[in-house]
C-alpha cells in the first residue's frame, strides 16, 4: 500500500525533525513570550490561573502537532501546507493572548479551535486507507475537540470570571478525554499502547520546545536588562539569570535527552510512554521555564530592597516545578530517582524562610546556585554509570 503523506518507515527520515516543523515551532516563541508577559503583568493567583490556562492551550495545540507530525511526513507539499496554514493561525492565536480575557477572546478561541478540529479533520481524511485505526482514534479526537469548541466558543461570548470558567471547563475536557483514550459510547477508545511512532523524532521535538522556551527566557531577561540602570545589584542578577537558564539546559540536555530518544525506541510500548513523558510531563518543564522566566523580569526589575511575595515565589516556583518535571521525565524514562533533583528540591525550600534576610538579587543567586548544584552532581554521577 502506498504511504501517502505518511513517513516511509526505513526510510532516512522516518525519525528525522524537517525544517518545515522547526519553521512552525517558531510562532510557539511568541506564544510562550506572550504568555510569560501575561504572567508577569498578572502575577496574582486568578492572573496566573488565567495564564496557565493559556499555557497548557498553547501546549495541548503544539502537541498534537508533534504527534500528527510523528506520523505524517512534513516534506510533502500538503502536509507542508498545513503546516503553515496552522503557523498563520497560531500567529493569531499568539497575538490574541494579553486579551484573551478581554478583547481578544473570540479571536483566542476561534483560532484554538480551528487549529485542533483542522488539523485533527486532515489527518483523519488521508489516514483512511493508509491507517485505519489512526483514522478512526483520530476521528474520535475530533468529536472531543468539537465538543471542546462549544466551551471554548460559548466562553468567548461571556464576561471575563464566566469566559474563564468554560475555557477550563474546555481544558478539563480535552484533558481528560486524552487520559480516557477519547472513548467515545459506540466507537470504541484508543490505545496508544499500539500506536507505531518514532520515540527519537517525539523525543527531539520536545527537546527542541525546551530550547525555544529556554531562549525566549534569555529574551525577557536581556530586554529587561537593558531597560535598567547597571547596577552592581541589576548586573549580579541579569548574570545569576544567564547562568541559571545554562544550568537548566545543561539539567535537561548535557546527557538525558539523547539518551531518552534512545531509550524511546528500544521501548516495547513507544507510544504509550511518548504519551506519558511527552504529552503530558513535558509541559510541567515549559512551564517551570516560563515561570523561572518571570522570576527573572521582577529580580531585575527590583534587585536591591526586600523580597516580596510574587518574587518569591517565581524564584523558588520556577525552578522547583522544573525539577519536578525533570525527576518524573528521568524515573519514568530510566526508571531511576535523579537524587541530585531531590535535594535541589529540598535546598529551595530552605529558601523560603531565608528570603526575609536577603535582597532579591541574593535570592536569585542562591537559587542559581542551587540549579548549578543540581547539574554538577547530575554529570558527575552519569559519568560515573558510564564508566563502571
Amino acid at each position: 500500500m502506498s504511504a501517502g503523506l505518511f513517513r516511509v518507515k526505513g526510510s532516512h527520515n522516518e525519525h528525522k525533525v524537517s525544517f518545515s516543523e522547526l519553521f512552525f515551532d517558531l510562532v510557539f516563541v511568541y506564544a510562550i513570550t506572550q504568555t510569560t508577559h501575561l504572567l508577569i503583568h498578572h502575577f496574582t493567583p486568578y492572573g496566573a490561573f488565567q495564564a496557565m490556562l493559556l499555557l497548557l492551550a498553547v501546549w495541548w495545540v503544539w502537541v498534537f502537532t508533534a504527534w500528527v507530525t510523528n506520523w505524517l511526513d512534513p516534506e510533502r507539499i500538503p502536509v507542508r501546507l498545513v503546516l503553515f496554514a496552522l503557523m498563520l493561525l497560531g500567529m493569531i492565536l499568539s497575538i490574541s493572548i494579553p486579551e484573551a480575557f478581554g478583547k481578544h477572546g473570540m479571536l483566542f478561541a476561534l483560532a484554538y479551535v480551528t487549529m485542533q478540529l483542522g488539523r485533527t479533520l486532515f489527518f483523519c481524511l488521508h489516514s483512511r486507507k493508509h491507517d485505519p485505526v489512526l483514522h478512526n482514534d483520530f476521528l474520535r479526537m475530533s468529536l472531543w475537540f468539537a465538543l471542546a469548541a462549544v466551551f471554548w466558543i460559548a466562553g468567548a461570548l461571556q464576561i471575563e470570571k464566566t469566559r474563564t470558567i468554560l475555557w477550563t471547563a474546555a481544558l478539563v475536557l480535552e484533558y481528560l478525554s486524552a487520559s480516557l483514550s477519547f472513548r467515545v459510547p459506540g466507537l470504541g477508545r484508543s490505545d496508544s499502547g499500539e500506536w507505531k511512532i518514532s520515540g527519537a523524532h517525539m523525543a527531539e521535538r520536545c527537546g527542541l520546545l525546551v530550547i525555544i522556551a529556554l531562549g525566549e527566557s534569555l529574551l525577557v531577561t536581556g530586554n529587561s536588562f537593558a531597560e535598567r540602570h547597571w547596577g552592581i545589584a541589576t548586573i549580579t542578577s541579569f548574570l545569576s539569570a544567564f547562568v541559571a537558564t545554562v544550568a537548566m539546559w545543561w539539567i535537561y540536555f548535557s546527557l538525558s535527552a539523547e539518551r531518552a530518544s534512545e531509550r524511546m525506541n528500544k521501548s516495547e510500548h513507544t507510544g504509550a510512554m511518548a504519551r506519558l513523558v511527552y504529552t503530558y510531563i513535558h509541559f510541567l518543564i515549559i512551564a517551570g521555564i516560563v515561570l523561572t522566566a518571570a522570576a527573572d523580569e521582577f529580580i531585575l526589575a527590583h534587585a536591591s530592597g526586600h523580597v516580596s511575595l510574587p518574587t518569591l515565589v517565581a524564584v523558588i516556583g520556577g525552578p522547583a516545578l522544573y525539577l519536578v518535571g525533570n525527576i518524573l521525565f528521568k524515573t519514568l524514562i530510566f526508571n531511576s530517582h535523579p537524587r541530585s533533583h531531590y535535594l535541589g528540591l529540598i535546598l529551595l525550600a530552605f529558601l523560603v524562610p531565608v528570603h526575609t534576610l536577603v535582597s532579591p538579587a541574593v535570592l536569585a543567586v542562591l537559587s542559581t546556585a542551587i540549579l548549578v548544584i543540581v547539574a554538577c552532581w547530575e554529570t558527575v554521577v552519569v559519568l560515573r554509570s558510564d564508566h563502571c
